[in-house]
């Protein structure tokens, strides 16, 4: 979700549910430690709880940036070990961590030990064209000695050469059955499954064999369908939030960053879905992402 959820996109998704738990875009220990800490740290208050994760291998770095997120006031810490962009490979972290499955076990360790918040890990179920189960039960297994005890898989195999970031979302077959297996060889874990799941009742159906759901492509493109979360999967007896509420608060919302300089664009570029499927949806679309006027 690289340069898709940023705090606007977050602050935009917490007003339609209110319990899902939200992932920052993968941040690099490099821009942290090097970087403007406050452009990739701060969040809103409103976006809690939300977990920040970070691209990284080297394990002082790791722990250093994992203090650094507890001090700004993250709820979890979260390490991607999935994506396989050639760019992330060649800083070596990433899916091509899941082939160093002691130096990830040892990174954990070092940001368990920095931080009292959970550290969780991002994976997938294997790399390149290795299909055995094996290789992501040893992957877990290895971490899970080292105290991470929250596994978010994506169902797919991560191909490092040869595909790019989104034919990785796409090609590498998906097979959930791997992510449920992982559940049954290890209950006390938390395993949460991700990848290509599209509807409430999908979510259901992956509640019957693990512990939670990831959900990030269709939870973008087609964001009102997070309105029902709350209600759906959490328990909630409050409405659930109109599009034209959820338009009304982020006006007031756009109002107050561009009083600080935020352009409208870098807000509204994360709502253009809200009206997704509805009439007037594309005429909508086209007005949002051109000028958006919004009576306050």
């Amino acid at each position: 979700m690289m340069d898709w959820t940023d705090r606007h996109c977050r602050y935009f998704h917490r007003q339609l549910t209110q319990h899902a738990r939200l992932y920052t875009e993968m941040v690099t220990t490099g821009a942290l430690i090097h970087g403007d800490q406050p452009r990739h740290l701060d969040f809103n208050a409103e976006e809690h709880p939300v977990a920040l994760q970070f691209g990284g291998s080297d394990r002082a770095d790791l722990a250093a940036c994992a203090k650094l997120g507890q001090q700004w006031g993250y709820d979890e810490i979260n390490l991607n070990c999935g994506c396989p962009s050639e760019r992330v490979q060649r800083g070596s972290f990433g899916a091509c961590l899941m082939a160093e499955p002691r130096l990830v076990a040892d990174c954990v360790k070092a940001m368990r030990d920095a931080v009292s918040i959970p550290v969780t890990v991002k994976h997938r179920i294997g790399i390149d064209h290795v299909e055995t189960y094996d290789f992501v039960r040893d992957f877990v297994g290895t971490l899970a000695e080292a105290g991470c005890g929250v596994f978010i898989v994506h169902a797919r195999n991560a191909i490092l050469k040869g595909l790019s970031p989104k034919q990785n979302r796409e090609v590498p077959p998906l097979k959930y059955d791997r992510v449920y297996r992982l559940k049954h060889d290890f209950p006390a874990l938390t395993i949460v499954i991700n990848g290509g799941i599209r509807t409430t009742a999908e979510v259901h159906e992956h509640l019957r064999h693990v512990d939670g759901v990831m959900v990030g492509r269709e939870a973008y493109h087609n964001p009102y369908w997070l309105a029902s979360f709350d209600r759906d999967f959490f328990g909630a007896t409050t409405p659930v939030p109109t599009r034209e509420i959820v338009e009304t608060r982020m006006a007031q919302y756009v109002a107050r960053v561009a009083a600080a300089g935020v352009p409208r664009h870098s807000v509204m570029r994360h709502t253009l879905g809200l009206y997704h499927g509805m009439p007037g949806a594309r005429a909508w679309r086209r007005s949002m992402s051109q000028q958006p006027v919004w009576a306050l």
